[in-house]
């Protein structure tokens, strides 16, 4: 009973909350909506990430369908369709589709919210951000790359775990949905009708990303839960779940986003920013490993390097002792033939641009107010599903796997950056005029990490589209060249090693029981 009552409260809440809309909208070309076919009984024995397995999570047995108690929930349900408001039936069709994807969608819209560096102080220093104080300047968070891949790797694998949890359930106690279960409800929305809707998949996808997200974004807390309720109510309403089932999906979504949220306060973020002392002695490292010209901030005035720390990060899939065995050979010397050939090569592009390569350096820029380069693949990924229709359980295995591979992608990439200290090319030659200019060394290329560790996953899972996911991420890479961003080397370099950090979570995924 306390867990129905929950969300009932939940659903009297939704009446008095304010729609917050969120400022900044992001023009990208969304999945259209489907229903997929297949359910994966045995979805709750896949492997899981931050549980020991599916069984760590503990529900009650639902009552039966025959029972009292169940019946007054069916009784709930049928009056609430006989007076459908207009509203009503506005949020059971915006959410008769996929709630991954639009999930999903949110979180990419606040991660390019949020993607603003914050502008200088008078006296030349800059300010942080403060999860402490997030409605102060500069407002909490600065959505960068490192903490987009970090947060949308959390929010991805937490589902994940929840929705193998929630599978394990439906299949224990194979509850039907009350439309199937009772002829008074109408199905108001295609159903899967062979999967179980004790737990609801729906309430675990609402509840995490609530969880999660408000964490990561506090500002929007508000328009979260609004978001988050109108799911869970659209479900009750459309006939999909009743409010034990998603009392349910609540429970499980609870437990691992309890656990996923203490994960990120010991893996070494709240460290990534570093101090005055630790900046010196980085560059004063990368001096000693042979580094003749160490990169610096042409910003005016000057600005420390973007979380330089961050390559000390805890990782998903991948040790520090594998982070160190992965990371790339040093960058050709300044001043080598090597060298002055890539510089060369930047200065042409930057100089005489074609249509073309316009073209590709902006479609890739995913810069300052954008979702970043992960939430780009993030958005390719979810682009998928007009091919291929998965379930619930199957789009937050293939987001999962995608975004801990850019995490970890993220994680080395910035190790490189700050073991080598390399300059970029516009440092070098202050003739080149680039479409944006990041604020952290050149070598290796952040956006071509993250396309191969990318496309590598998403090349394994979608093994028809391999040679087209490769072709985009090579795009990706060269992008940066023609952008004045990067020498050739930085963008090929870190291809490469995204492909390799791409590998271990195809390493995961083939063990994982999903095939």
């Amino acid at each position: 009973m306390l867990l129905k009552n929950n969300y009932l409260y939940s659903l009297i809440l939704l009446a008095t909350i304010t729609i917050i809309a969120c400022k900044k909208e992001v023009n990208e070309r969304t999945a259209p909506e489907f229903k997929a076919t297949a359910i994966d009984a045995n979805g709750g024995d896949w492997e899981t990430v931050l549980l020991t397995n599916s069984s760590e999570v503990s529900i009650p047995a639902p009552d039966a369908v025959n029972s009292s108690a169940y019946q007054a929930e069916m009784t709930q349900i049928a009056q609430l369709q006989g007076n459908l408001s207009y509203n009503d039936k506005k949020i059971i069709n915006t959410w008769k589709s996929s709630g991954m994807v639009k999930w999903n969608e949110m979180a990419r819209a606040l991660v390019a919210k949020y993607n603003l560096p914050p502008e200088a102080n008078p006296d030349g220093t800059y300010p942080a951000p403060s999860a402490a104080n997030p409605g102060a300047y500069p407002k909490f968070p600065f959505a960068n790359p490192p903490y987009a891949s970090r947060a949308y790797a959390y929010v991805s694998t937490a589902l994940y775990d929840a929705l193998v949890a929630c599978w394990k359930y439906k299949f224990q106690y194979n509850r039907k949905a009350p439309s199937v279960n009772d002829s008074r409800i109408k199905a108001l929305e295609t159903l899967q009708t062979d999967l179980p809707s004790y737990p609801s998949e729906d309430a675990v996808v609402a509840q995490v990303n609530y969880r999660l997200l408000k964490v990561f974004f506090p500002l929007d807390s508000v328009q979260l839960l609004q978001m988050a309720t109108e799911q869970k109510k659209a479900k009750l309403l459309s006939g999909a779940a009743s409010a034990t089932d998603i009392a349910a999906g609540d429970a499980i979504a609870n437990y691992v986003a309890t656990k996923a949220l203490a994960r990120t306060k010991t893996d070494g973020m709240s460290l990534a920013a570093g101090n005055p002392t630790l900046w010196a002695e980085l560059e004063s490292k990368a001096v000693a490993r042979g580094a003749t010209t160490p990169w610096k901030s042409l910003e005016i005035p000057v600005r420390p390097a973007m979380l330089p720390l961050f390559g000390n990060v805890k990782m998903w899939n991948i040790s520090s002792e594998q982070r160190d065995s992965l990371r790339p050979p040093p960058p050709p010397p300044v001043g080598s033939v090597q060298f002055l050939t890539a510089l060369n090569e930047v200065k042409h592009y930057a100089t005489h641009p074609s249509g073309e390569t316009w073209r590709i350096a902006m479609y890739w820029s995913d810069g300052v107010g954008t979702y970043t380069p992960p939430g780009h693949w993030n958005e390719i990924a979810c682009n998928l599903l007009a091919k291929y229709p998965l379930n619930e359980l199957r789009i937050a295995r293939m987001l999962s796997l995608i975004n801990m591979a850019m995490a970890d992608a993220g994680i080395c990439c910035w190790d490189t950056k700050t073991y080598y200290y390399y300059p970029r090319p516009s440092q070098m030659d202050g003739s080149i005029k680039t479409i944006g200019l990041p604020n952290f060394p050149s070598y290796t290329s952040g956006h071509a990490t993250f396309s191969g560790a990318a496309s590598t996953v998403l090349g394994y899972l979608f093994p028809q589209d391999q040679a087209q996911l490769e072709a985009m991420a090579a795009e990706a890479t060269i992008s940066r060249v023609y952008g004045g961003i990067h020498y050739r080397f930085d963008s090929e370099v870190g291809l490469a090693c995204g492909k390799q950090i791409g590998s271990f979570a195809v390493k995961r995924a083939q063990a994982d029981g999903a095939n």
